[in-house]
């Protein structure tokens, strides 16, 4: 399959969040050309702001390779050998994640201006090295390669579709907006 296919994948999994009143993100892994993993923001179906799209796709590795008695080891090895297709530029806990886990590379849609953590805010994939977030002296590197920009304009038009018809979950201002009238 193309980049393009794994992320219209990606895409159906940001429609479903949408149409579950979720920040339209959604995300496929990859491992040698089949997708292993998928995931969609949970975070307002959980009350959990660390449920993303990556994270729950994540987890859903973490559970099956651990069921099947993977140690720490051969899970690293196994993210070392995956993809991500993301429709969104991960943030940077995302970012962060992916690169403590050793993904091997990252295919993401629109860039994320306010959280983006592969070159929009932080550039969290050209991390060298864990040692500053584990303590070890693992010298191996942890970044991860990136590209953005992969069906950008239908992961835009989801956002734009869900801000449009308002965030029911998104929290009430404590002091009234402020309206210019001319």
């Amino acid at each position: 399959m193309s980049a393009t296919a794994f992320m219209e994948l990606a895409l159906d999994q940001a429609k479903f969040a949408l149409d579950n009143l979720e920040v339209p993100v959604g995300c496929v892994i990859v491992e040698d050309g089949k997708v292993i993993a998928s995931g969609s923001n949970r975070t307002n179906a959980t009350r959990n702001a660390t449920r993303h799209a990556e994270m729950e796709a994540i987890d859903i590795l973490l559970q099956e390779w651990q069921s099947i008695g993977l140690d720490q080891t051969l899970v690293a090895d196994k993210f070392a050998g995956c993809d991500l297709y993301v429709t969104c530029e991960p943030c940077i806990m995302c970012a962060s994640a992916l690169s403590i886990l050793g993904i091997r590379e990252v295919y993401y849609g629109c860039p994320n201006d306010k959280f983006g953590g592969c070159g929009s805010v932080m550039s969290l994939h050209e991390s060298l090295s864990s040692d500053d977030l584990t303590g070890s002296q693992d010298t191996r590197s942890r970044g991860f390669k990136c590209t953005g920009g992969i069906m950008a304009e239908e992961a835009v038009a989801l956002f734009r579709n869900f801000y449009e018809q308002g965030n029911p979950n998104a929290p009430k201002p404590h002091r009234p907006v402020r309206v210019d009238q001319q």
